[in-house]
């Protein structure tokens, strides 16, 4: 897919909204992607914060934002959304507020409360068509109280709660979730990719209603990986076909990053400690096949979509003949 807005590197702002030196674990992926997408939505935000990792950010007396931030309950952050949403369209109606002084309002919350008890407060925000950002960076886990598993945890990903095999279940697709509901804009994006992500966030800007991206956000201790391997895991993720780059509007989905020789999943699980039971002592070919195996389904089910695609293409431009006459 081509991009609109980021095409190229240049094309990124210098200016930082978001201040180094956080308390946040180094080589976090939900900040490194969080930092993106303050530069594309400019310093004009108030960022609604559910409990999780990254109210770390912005500790009382203390904030890297030049922004605003709301720190909420982990349940709560869209409802928190809805009221400054509407706080601000009263005081631009009274005349309080001019519409240049106007901010973006954004959810940041991570997986746990994203799939769980933060889940009906977003379907409810969907409903009403809020038009706000919703941003989850998903590090696969309950990262900031022990890296327990949760919906997003991975199949034979090892957590402080799943079996010596590792988490059993699959891990719950929250894009899809997410897009039957046909908000206006929804996508999955990732810190290694800051064109396709910051080139996203302006597009879904255009856009009025509700506009979610759920990240792809390395986490160092959960993970096993030293904190400069955070953006090369990244790019890994999509490099194999595991983490996906798409986006839907009304419900059709565009992958805006096609990986046209996926590298083996292996590589990706490999540098991970969180995977090390799939190597050691012995190799778990079986579970390591399985895996491989749920990323080629998937992407020869979009190999399916697309030459379906480019079919009805071809043939509502092929030339409309006569009919034949005897």
């Amino acid at each position: 897919m081509r991009r609109e807005v980021y095409r190229s590197i240049k094309d990124i702002p210098r200016e930082e909204h978001l201040a180094g030196g956080t308390g946040l674990c180094g080589g976090c992926g939900g900040l490194l992607a969080l930092r993106l997408l303050h530069k594309a939505l400019g310093p004009n935000v108030v960022f609604v914060n559910a409990a999780g990792c990254l109210s770390l950010l912005a500790v009382f007396p203390f904030s890297p934002f030049r922004s605003s931030w709301l720190y909420t309950a982990m349940a709560s952050a869209p409802a928190g959304a809805q009221g400054i949403r509407d706080a601000l369209d009263v005081l631009i109606a009274r005349g309080k507020l001019s519409k240049q002084e106007d901010l973006t309002v954004v959810v940041v919350t991570g997986d746990g409360a994203a799939h769980g008890i933060g889940l009906q407060a977003t379907l409810a925000a969907i409903h009403r068509g809020l038009d706000f950002f919703y941003f989850c960076y998903d590090n696969e886990a309950f990262a900031n109280t022990g890296f327990q598993t949760s919906p997003a945890s991975p199949p034979s990903s090892a957590t402080t709660t799943a079996g010596p095999g590792g988490v059993a279940g699959r891990k719950q697709d929250l894009f899809e979730l997410w897009r039957v509901q046909q908000p206006a804009f929804v996508a999955t994006v990732s810190p290694s990719h800051p064109l396709d992500l910051m080139d996203k966030v302006a597009r879904a800007r255009r856009l009025v209603g509700p506009k979610l991206l759920v990240s792809f956000s390395s986490c160092p201790p959960g993970w096993g990986i030293e904190p400069a391997e955070s953006v090369e895991i990244a790019r890994l993720a999509v490099e194999t076909g595991v983490w996906p780059l798409k986006e839907a509007r009304e419900g059709r989905v565009i992958h805006t990053v096609v990986p046209h020789e996926r590298r083996p999943i292996e590589e990706y699980l490999r540098p991970q400690r969180r995977y090390r039971h799939l190597f050691e002592p012995g190799r778990r070919t079986a579970d390591l096949d399985r895996l491989q195996a749920d990323v080629d389904r998937y992407w020869a089910a979009v190999e399916r979509q697309q030459r379906g695609v480019r079919s009805a293409r071809s043939r509502s431009r092929a030339p409309c003949r006569p009919p034949r006459t005897s």
